[in-house]
């Protein structure tokens, strides 16, 4: 319990930092849908002109986008984006900063197994990505009402804003996996930018391309709002997707952090 209330100080500034960047986001780019909306045949003749190869990529689908809840999948896109950065930090961080700072020997000292510095870490880790999502989507609820004219489903939005959790628990498994696997990595910030934004591109050229093979490849794809908003579910194939990905890279970093050497300094 003391190791999980330490870590979860020690991600209390990051945890406010990236909260306040997802919200701003939201808030900046939601607030222009009341400018958009009343100019949206303009603004769609204007689209209808770029090719449907970049319409594809950039997450834009002609037949919501003129709606609050189409709109917001268009700017999800980019929530996306950083909530899986931010996944992937804590991932690779949470492991390999005892190797980075030189204290794991000193921490297998302590009477805790192995499991229960992974376990603690590991929940630290899962709350911080809990309380970013509870606040996150109170803050897109309250934004898409201020800002939409119409009526629209809470169901829906919340069905549409879920996906930011699950995409982050794949990067957060995705980065605590490379983090065993590379210990001794000198600064996870290349590594997880370079692993999520390869996941993004493969994503977009998926979309350009229209190769659902691609799709496979990238989290960022899994869960489409345009097909969330006209089912109100999600796709069984990817939900499964996520959840293997999830469990399978999780087991693996504790077997191989269980079976690990670790070198004294």
């Amino acid at each position: 319990m003391n190791m999980y209330k330490h870590e979860l100080s020690a991600y209390r500034k990051s945890l406010f930092g990236w909260i306040s960047a997802l919200v701003g986001i939201s808030i900046l780019m939601m607030s222009m849908f009341p400018t958009f909306s009343k100019d949206a045949g303009a603004f769609v003749a204007l689209l209808s002109n770029m090719p449907d190869a970049v319409l594809a990529a950039m997450g834009i689908h002609m037949e919501t986008i003129t709606s609050v809840l189409g709109f917001y999948g268009y700017i999800f896109v980019y929530i996306l984006l950083g909530g899986a950065i931010q996944a992937m930090l804590l991932g690779t961080t949470i492991l390999s900063k005892e190797v980075r700072d030189k204290t794991a020997d000193f921490l297998l000292t302590k009477p805790v197994t192995r499991q229960a510095i992974v376990s603690s870490k590991l929940l630290a880790a899962l709350t911080s990505l809990a309380v970013t999502n509870i606040i996150y989507m109170a803050a897109a609820c309250l934004i898409t009402a201020l800002v939409s004219e119409s009526a629209f489903s809470l169901k829906l939005l919340i069905l549409a804003t879920l996906p930011l959790f699950f995409v982050q628990l794949i990067f957060f498994a995705t980065g605590l996996l490379v983090s065993v696997i590379w210990p001794k990595m000198r600064t996870v910030l290349p590594v997880s930018l370079g692993v999520v934004f390869a996941f993004f591109l493969i994503g977009a050229l998926g979309a350009t391309t229209g190769d659902d093979k691609l799709r496979l490849l990238t989290p960022f794809k899994y869960f489409d709002t345009s097909y969330i908003v006209e089912h109100s579910s999600y796709e069984s194939l990817y939900l499964f997707i996520t959840i293997a990905w999830v469990i399978l890279a999780t087991a693996l970093s504790y077997i191989i952090y269980m079976k690990r050497d670790v070198h004294a300094v």
